[in-house]
């Protein structure tokens, strides 16, 4: 899994204020719920969850984080309704679906 992270980590998008690297620090500490190591999402994740949704105020900020996301998503130890469910499960309302179908172009 810390490859998964390490991967995302390094796959910048130039140019834009949200890179996933951000991405992937705020989503790191969800790893091991989302994996499903964990039943439920520790304080950490739910943080970082906050804290990209913070840093996520505009629409390309939103479509740049959908990506970084879209891609992590996609690695098979990823729970799709562990991740679906994560925002929910944090008390978030988060403006980025965390899915690998996200048409993340759509996202305003």
């Amino acid at each position: 899994m810390l490859v998964v992270v390490a991967m995302v980590h390094f796959m910048v998008t130039p140019g834009k204020a949200i890179d996933c690297g951000k991405v992937s620090s705020c989503l790191a500490p969800c790893i091991p719920f989302l994996t499903g190591r964990d039943a439920s999402p520790s304080t950490g994740c739910c943080g970082g969850v906050k804290n990209l949704n913070a840093l996520a105020q505009t629409i390309a900020d939103r479509r740049a984080a959908c990506d970084c996301i879209k891609t992590a998503a996609r690695y098979p130890n990823i729970n799709a309704d562990a991740a679906s469910s994560l925002p929910k499960k944090c008390g978030i309302d988060f403006n980025i679906p965390i899915s690998k179908s996200t048409n993340c172009q759509a996202i305003n």
